[in-house]
């Protein structure tokens, strides 16, 4: 893919923006030749798109070029881009099964067609949900049965057919298509996400339905106070225990919730709630299965991917994709556009991006900060120039699109504009804060924990990058690791969360850090909120898929709603506290405001003090210790009230805090703010304090 810019001094590559680049962060322009030279491959990339035929609308809509359609005449056209293949036919249901009957012709740059007239009574020759494969021969004469890449539809073998996904042709009558009747919601200032997967979303001892979640769980997540939902494992993976991550059929969405138009009910109705939108997409790499997925498609270990040991993620034993590849590009842009088009999701977050963006992938990589790790030979220009294009696809054809970046290493200007010299991501997970929980609540007594460090994990973002924090990962409800109320509680839930238990030391305690560590997170943590499906009620029990070691069990995948619909167990306080927390930020709205300002972390008396959004955010994570009238800092005086505090009773908490109090402010200086006032503060409580005149 050469262009005018691969023999150009990159210093000479005009990038519209990075004065603003360096102007935001000086270290950066001491690597000015690599970040001009790397916008320059994206320019002449994308300049290579414009001039293909059509431009970027046509090369971004490859599903309808590739795959099988129906024309107006009811003929039928099937095309394939398989480079590496020395003849290819069509079988199925359609011509009973005859594998060389319809056979396509190769036409250049590798790629395949195939015409099939309509019915002599008019209609078409294959039809809905028939059952048809692809037969592709290999160079060395093998004729290998294969599923379309472009595939929008395929369902899991039934009993006695083996384990293989079968690819079903769709093409509903129009009838039957669903119609979406409501637009998408204006883009949140404040983003404020329920990361959900559809099949554990039910209490069944099965897999839950995209008609399930619609009726069942979108008024929930509605009621918590969130504005957006990310969907996991939609794309279709014939694993179920990969969680989705490794996905067979990239267009295809997974059949085993429901139909495509059961997923676009799904997604009209969050529309119709006000929820935006998001798709966990998987560009980052595939599954190796060769029967169902894409690997070897055309008979060869290349084709969508890079071959010998880069094609081949080690950890994740998947295939790994050939960015620079025309038709690679074009598969994964159409994606894109694919699930934007035809479902109407908002957005995208984009699942290991690590692995995109470094030779190394990542592994076994500690990524110190030192910018050379940025910007030197580990960088994949590849890897980066495919996500700069993939921003700039969603955001050109949804200027309301979202994306973020699941990427671990921190690189700067991931969140900034393509035109400054950055990848084009709207907001990247800030990955090291649960990673710190987890590591405080595995190492350190509660009289230990270092007020300093885990301010510094939750601020230690780059300037004007949006982080969306998240205090747990859908990863530590995994069977193997523990969720933050594992972790607090372990198996005192199964028998103290009762209203009628006796107390309990450790239901008391896990209760009350569970609120604390949450609220400490979605207040100072980063623009944005992130919370996994269960865990905003404290999800007793790990995630674990049905599979060979426990005798395929749907025990652990699930959710069990009851536990927090139960007016007589512990949950629902965590709940309502979820709830409240999303609530005050929806009203007062720091997550779309400038980072919180530390003006007191306290070692020995373990207190966390911040103002964000007007507001006074005070943490007491001393184990005994509550002040009666301890003294803090605050920017501006008046008078505060308390908005809401982990101690209220609705909350499990013992109500030791008076929210009809006052707290009038002096005009006393005090830990760099300007004025000061005093506050009682039990022990393991936090308390979010507004000014008077915002309350209605």
């Amino acid at each position: 893919m050469g262009g005018k810019y691969s023999k150009m001094d990159p210093m000479e590559v005009e990038v519209p923006e990075i004065e603003s680049f360096f102007n935001r962060d000086p270290y950066l322009r001491k690597y000015e030749r690599e970040i001009r030279r790397r916008y320059g491959v994206f320019k002449d990339r994308l300049e290579l798109i414009e001039e293909s035929p059509g431009g970027i609308e046509d090369f971004t809509k490859a599903y309808k070029h590739y795959g099988v359609h129906v024309q107006a005449n009811n003929s039928i056209i099937c095309r394939e881009w398989a480079p590496g293949a020395k003849g290819m036919w069509l079988t199925g249901e359609f011509n009973r099964w005859n594998r060389y009957s319809h056979a396509y012709e190769k036409k250049e740059f590798g790629k395949w067609e195939l015409y099939i007239p309509a019915r002599t009574d008019g209609s078409a020759a294959i039809k809905h949900l028939s059952e048809i494969k692809v037969v592709v021969q290999n160079a060395e004469g093998e004729k290998l049965d294969r599923l379309s890449p472009y595939a929008p539809y395929v369902v899991e073998p039934g009993k006695g057919e083996g384990t293989i996904y079968k690819q079903l042709f769709y093409n509903p009558p129009r009838e039957e298509r669903y119609q979406f009747k409501h637009d998408s919601p204006t883009k949140p200032k404040s983003l404020r996400i329920y990361e959900c997967h559809v099949g554990i979303a039910t209490e069944a001892l099965g897999v839950g339905s995209y008609s399930n979640f619609t009726d069942n769980i979108l008024p929930r997540i509605v009621k918590q106070g969130y504005n957006a939902i990310q969907i996991m494992a939609i794309m279709e993976h014939a694993y179920y225990a990969s969680f989705g991550y490794q996905v067979t059929s990239f267009y295809a969405a997974s059949s085993r919730f429901g139909t495509p138009e059961e997923l676009k009910r799904l997604v009209d109705r969050a529309h119709e709630l006000g929820l935006t939108v998001l798709l966990d997409i998987v560009h980052s790499h595939a599954s190796k299965n060769v029967l169902d997925g894409l690997n070897m498609f055309d008979g060869t270990d290349a084709c969508f991917f890079h071959t010998g040991s880069r094609g081949t993620h080690s950890l994740w034993d998947s295939r790994l994709f050939d960015y620079s590849e025309y038709e690679v590009m074009r598969f994964l842009l159409s994606n894109i556009r694919w699930w934007q088009d035809e479902y109407h999701f908002d957005g995208f977050r984009f699942d290991g991006c690590t692995s995109i963006m470094y030779h190394s992938r990542g592994i076994g990589q500690g990524f110190s900060g030192n910018y050379d790790e940025y910007f030197g030979l580990n960088s994949d220009t590849d890897g980066l120039i495919y996500l700069m294009l993939a921003n700039y696809v969603v955001h050109y054809f949804n200027s309301e699109g979202l994306t973020i970046a699941e990427d671990v290493s921190g690189m700067p200007g991931t969140c900034r504009p393509i035109e400054e010299g950055g990848l084009g991501f709207d907001y990247r997970l800030a990955m090291s804060i649960p990673d710190k929980w987890i590591e405080i609540l595995k190492k350190y007594k509660d009289e230990d924990w270092d007020m300093g460090n885990i301010v510094h994990t939750l601020s230690n973002r780059r300037w004007m990058e949006k982080s969306i924090a998240y205090a747990e990962s859908h990863d530590q409800a995994l069977v193997g690791d523990k969720s933050l109320a594992f972790w607090l509680m372990d198996k005192e839930m199964y028998t103290h969360m009762s209203t009628l238990s006796p107390l309990s030391n450790i239901i008391d305690r896990g209760i009350a850090l569970h609120k604390m560590i949450r609220f400490l997170t979605h207040g100072l943590g980063g623009e944005g909120w992130l919370n996994f499906m269960g865990n905003e009620f404290g999800h007793p029990e790990w995630l674990d898929f049905p599979r060979e070691g426990n005798n395929s069990s749907y025990h652990y995948a699930r959710r069990q709603w009851s536990l927090v619909d139960d007016d007589l167990l512990k949950y629902k306080f965590l709940n309502n506290f979820d709830r409240a927390m999303n609530l005050a930020e929806e009203k007062y709205g720091w997550l779309s405001s400038n980072p919180g300002y530390v003006s007191l972390k306290h070692e020995n008396d373990k207190i966390i003090v911040f103002e964000r959004a007007g507001c006074i955010f005070i943490f007491n994570f001393h184990v005994f210790q509550s002040y009666p009238s301890y003294k803090i800092g605050a920017q501006g005086g008046g008078v505060f009230k308390i908005v809401f505090h982990s101690d209220e009773e609705e909350f499990a908490g013992f109500n030791r805090v008076d929210k009809s109090v006052e707290y009038p402010c002096k005009d006393e200086m005090y830990c760099g703010r300007s004025h000061s006032l005093q506050v009682y503060i039990p022990t393991r409580t936090c308390i979010l304090l507004a000014r008077k005149e915002t309350f209605d």
